[in-house]
């Protein structure tokens, strides 16, 4: 009997998106007939790598051009030295990547993946794909054109990936009726035993922890129980309360465990969902929220999860894991979802929609009813009520509940066992008129410090180190930008009083000076009588008020009027350190640094460029942007 010729799928993923791209790109290949192993890099033996045939890496780019936690070993194994040219001779890949182009180092991981394997004697199957957040159809814009030109490419190399050819599509019949996770009913009675009985928080802990833990969408590394529990001890408004935005200054004391920061450092919230949405979830969907359940990977030929699964879990209950994992109320589902909802719809017309919005002919019109609408899973569930779809799709299917990240803007030097926040609540409009809120946002912004609501919490390193205090210091940070920058400023000036310090500038930009004006007497304090960002003090503080004149005013003209004290702090060592909104303003702050080296340093563009990259690979261009 021939043997069929395998394809190993290798996904990297932060977020989740890099796994739902791969699996499609399975589903896609099994349909055809191809054979798949799916697995997530950091379970891959790198060394076995030149023993495969035919492998397709799925990788997202994080941050500021980072690999993911999952690549970190196997992208070091792949630098090493002495891996030779002719090293993955023989082996045939493709790369497709998962970026937003919002970013200046847009795909950078799935770039240089491509051209460390090329490097190492590997033959591309086909060019990159490069999947963009931006496109009107999220990375989809780009996998649906990559796929067809992949199966075509590996079919001519080898015949025998696709025996029927690849036009050849066995019926989704067959590949839907497995989800990849099995759910275990339990009897009330025999685990009443195993519940918590220590304290209030450690009971919730536990119960993030289990929760999280049994999760399908979860990510190996991931820390699934938090690092500490915060409590809002002050929620105050930065603006003016008929401006447009709505930005909060929100103070938390850390409970239960002492927790060590630096400034620049990430908290990571887990918000609590609304309970009303949550019921109708339910109702919805006709689950019993007092059932014990839990919850495993299905043993699938093809899909090898990295732990063991059959891990012992202990049972948690239906309503508490849809709370803690499963995004009911405000994150849109991927097209997979429609796909899958359309195999229980019962009614025809509702059947052919949702087939139709699978397609790629629907593609565009599923874009305009649900991610340009951002219509949540409750939504769409309720738009086609002749679904019912059985809990373990639901669970597989229904977005993750993700943590949300927000920088860090106090100094635990200033204020001990405390963390500061400023958040963003400002609601938007979608195409249908309709309001909508970020999650934890609007959950943070409705919380009152009275009701000792309890946070969990994680902390992370973000793009921007501690500096030390002999380091001169460019910050640039607009609008909500200015949050880390709050801390930097807060930790010099406790560092003064007893080392000497280096000046900083710092370029703030917002719209009116009477409305958004963040930390306005924060700022001004310091930037007089000798403090941190004061002239005596060799700093600076320069804001650019956007709207209050006729012609726009940012913060790059502000630093084009600065040039000479900027391209100084340079010579002497400062470090440059930018923070904000992703969309223009990373980009436009480094075309403009480019445009100052340039005219100060009497060089051209070209050369001002190369100096500045140097400058980051030195460690003195760091960069932090949030979309």
């Amino acid at each position: 009997m021939e043997v069929k010729q395998k394809l190993l799928i290798l996904y990297a993923s932060q977020t989740g998106n890099a796994l739902d791209a791969a699996e499609r790109i399975a589903r896609e290949a099994e349909r055809r007939g191809c054979p798949v192993i799916l697995l997530s890099i950091d379970c891959f033996n790198a060394g076995s790598l030149p023993h495969e045939d035919y492998v397709i890496f799925v990788v997202s780019t994080t941050g500021q051009g980072d690999t993911p936690d999952s690549m970190k070993a196997i992208w070091k194994f792949l630098l090493q030295r002495n891996l030779s040219q002719r090293w993955l001779e023989g082996v045939h890949y493709a790369v497709f990547g998962l970026g937003d182009s919002g970013y200046q180092k847009y795909n950078f991981v799935a770039k240089k993946l491509d051209k460390r394997l090329l490097d190492l004697g590997a033959v591309p199957i086909v060019e990159r794909g490069l999947g963009d957040d931006q496109h009107p159809s999220g990375y989809e814009g780009a996998l649906d054109p990559w796929m067809p030109s992949l199966w075509n490419s590996m079919s001519k190399m080898n015949p025998k990936c696709f025996p029927n050819g690849v036009d050849f599509l066995i019926p989704n019949a067959g590949l839907i009726d497995l989800p990849k996770v099995e759910i275990t009913y339990h009897d009330v009675d025999r685990v009443h035993s195993q519940f918590p009985t220590d304290s209030d928080l450690k009971c919730i802990e536990i119960q993030i922890e289990r929760a999280r833990s049994m999760h399908p969408g979860k990510f190996s590394r991931d820390k699934n129980g938090p690092d500490c529990f915060l409590r809002m001890v002050e929620n105050r408004s930065l603006t003016r309360a008929d401006c447009e935005k709505s930005v909060l200054h929100i103070e938390f004391e850390v409970l239960s465990s002492a927790i060590e920061y630096e400034v620049g450092d990430i908290v990571e919230v887990l918000p609590s969902q609304n309970p009303i949405a949550v019921d109708a979830f339910i109702r919805r969907c006709n689950l019993n929220p007092e059932s014990l359940i839990t919850v495993h990977l299905r043993e699938m030929e093809n899909h090898l999860p990295c732990a063991n699964i059959n891990d012992p879990k202990i049972p948690i209950k239906l309503k508490t894991y849809v709370e803690l994992t499963m995004d009911v109320a405000s994150a849109s589902p991927r097209r997979y979802f429609f796909e899958v909802m359309s195999f229980f719809a019962t009614a025809e017309h509702e059947k052919e929609k949702l087939q139709y919005f699978a397609s790629p002919e629907g593609r565009d019109d599923l874009y305009q009813y649900n991610q340009r609408e951002r219509r949540t899973v409750l939504e769409v569930l309720e738009d086609f009520p002749s679904v019912q779809m059985p809990f373990e799709w639901l669970v597989q299917l229904v977005p993750p509940l993700k943590k949300r990240a927000y920088s860090i803007s106090s100094s635990p030097s200033a204020h001990p066992n405390q963390v500061h926040l400023t958040v963003n609540v400002t609601p938007w409009t979608t195409p249908l008129k309709r309001k909508r809120t970020g999650l934890c946002s609007k959950w943070l912004a409705g919380l009152d410090p009275q009701q000792g609501v309890i946070v969990p919490a994680w902390f992370i390193k973000g793009s921007l180190p501690a500096p030390p205090p002999s380091l001169p210091l460019i910050l640039i940070g607009p609008g909500t930008g200015c949050a880390p920058f709050h801390g930097f400023v807060d930790e010099r000036a406790i560092q003064s009083r007893s080392v000497s310090t280096a000046p900083v500038l710092f370029f703030f930009g917002c719209w009116n000076e009477d409305n958004d004006f963040l930390y306005r007497d924060f700022w001004l304090y310091h930037s007089q009588n000798g403090g941190v960002l004061s002239e005596e003090k060799g700093g600076g503080f320069y804001v650019a008020f956007s709207r209050d004149q006729p012609q726009k005013v940012y913060v790059q003209h502000k630093m084009r009027e600065n040039s000479r004290r900027i391209w100084n702090f340079l010579c002497e060592g400062a470090s440059i350190y930018v923070a904000g909104s992703s969309t223009k303003m990373p980009s436009d702050v480094l075309s403009c640094f480019e445009e100052i080296v340039s005219k100060e340093n009497g060089v051209p563009r070209e050369s001002a460029a190369r100096w500045l990259r140097a400058l980051e690979r030195a460690g003195r261009y760091h960069v932090e942007a949030w979309s």
